[in-house]
C-alpha cells in the first residue's frame, strides 16, 4: 500500500469512528405498489434526527435472487451514521443456471419499473417516516448497480411519475455491469456459453436493442448526477470499461474506487459487517459532500 493510500485509509477510518451514533427506527415490508406481490416491498431504516438524507439501495443477486432483507446490516450501519436507508425489493428474473426451480419471472424493464415506483413512493412518504425527500441518493450492488445507474441516466422511468433524475444528489454503484451487450459477449465467447442465454437473455431479452436499452453506456449524454463508483477485484474489467467510456465524455463529476484486495462477495461483506469500513466512510463523505448541491452540476 502506498503512503498516499495509507493516509487516505487512516483519514477515512478516523472519520468513520468519529461519527455520532444515532438511534434508529426500522420499518419492514412496506408495499410501494398496489399489487399484492411481496417482492414489490421495501425496508426502511431512519435515524432519529431532523430530516436525514435518504440513501436508496438495491441489493445484488443477478436480477434473479435479490433479497432486500440481507441488506439490513449495511442499512443499519448507515442509519446509525445519520443516513436514512431504503432497501428496495423488486420482481425477479429466471435463473435456471443457479437453480432449475427458478424458471419463471420477469424481464427488463420490469425491474426498472419497480425501482421507479419505489422511488415515487419514497418521495410521497418522506414526511410520514421522517427523512428529507430533497436529499436523495441512490446506489446498488452488482445487478443493483446497473439498475441505480440506469435510473439516473434514462429519464423515461421516473417521468411516468412526473419525476426527474435530477431529484438525486448522487449515485453510488458498486461492482456493476454497464454495457449489457458486452456482458452477453463475455459469456457467449467464454467457457460457459449457456450463460449468455440462461442468464443474460433471460433477464434482458435476446435482441441487441433490448440489451442496449438496459445499458447505461447508451445514455452517457444524459449523465449529470455526481457519481461515486466502487469495484471489487472480480468486476474490474466491467468497471474499467465504464470508467473509460465516461472519461471519454465531458462529464467530470465521477470518482472511482477499486477495492483490489476484496472479492465480489468480500466487498459486500465489508460494507455490511466490518466495524470500521473504509468504503462506508467513502459513502458517508460523498453524501455529506453533495448534500444541498445541484445534481446537474458536472
Amino acid at each position: 500500500m502506498s503512503r498516499i493510500s495509507l493516509f487516505v485509509c487512516l483519514l477515512f477510518g478516523s472519520l468513520l469512528t468519529a461519527q455520532t451514533t444515532f438511534e434508529t427506527k426500522t420499518f419492514l415490508d412496506l408495499a410501494y405498489s398496489s399489487s399484492d406481490d411481496t417482492l414489490q416491498q421495501l425496508n426502511l431504516i431512519v435515524p432519529i434526527t431532523e430530516k436525514a438524507p435518504l440513501f436508496i439501495w438495491i441489493g445484488g443477486g443477478a436480477w434473479s435472487y435479490v433479497d432486500k432483507d440481507v441488506e439490513m446490516d449495511f442499512g443499519q450501519k448507515m442509519a446509525q451514521s445519520g443516513i436514512a436507508f431504503a432497501s428496495i425489493g423488486h420482481r425477479l428474473s429466471p435463473a435456471v443456471w443457479r437453480d432449475p426451480k427458478l424458471d419463471s419471472g420477469v424481464q427488463h424493464p420490469a425491474h426498472m419499473e419497480d425501482l421507479a415506483k419505489a422511488v415515487h413512493w419514497l418521495c410521497q412518504h418522506a414526511e410520514t417516516y421522517g427523512y428529507d425527500k430533497n436529499e436523495l441518493f441512490i446506489g446498488g450492488y452488482s445487478s443493483g448497480a446497473q439498475l441505480a445507474t440506469l435510473l439516473v441516466m434514462d429519464s423515461t422511468y421516473l417521468a411516468k411519475y412526473e419525476l426527474s433524475p435530477q431529484i438525486f444528489r448522487g449515485v453510488l454503484p458498486f461492482s456493476g455491469v454497464y454495457d449489457i451487450p458486452a456482458y452477453h459477449e463475455v459469456f457467449a465467447s467464454g467457457p460457459r456459453p449457456e450463460m449468455a442465454e440462461q442468464h443474460v437473455e433471460a433477464v434482458f431479452g435476446e435482441s441487441q436493442e433490448q440489451m442496449e436499452n438496459a445499458s447505461p453506456v447508451q445514455f452517457l449524454e444524459h449523465l449529470k448526477t455526481p457519481m461515486l463508483v466502487f469495484c471489487d477485484n472480480n468486476l474490474y474489467n466491467y468497471t474499467r470499461l465504464w470508467e473509460d467510456r465516461v472519461r471519454a465524455t465531458e462529464f467530470r463529476n465521477m470518482q472511482v474506487i477499486y477495492a483490489y484486495d476484496l472479492s465480489h462477495g468480500g466487498l459486500w461483506k465489508n460494507l455490511s459487517f466490518a466495524e470500521n469500513s473504509i468504503y462506508r466512510a467513502h459513502i458517508l463523505h460523498f453524501i455529506q459532500q453533495h448534500m444541498g448541491s445541484a445534481s446537474n452540476a458536472g
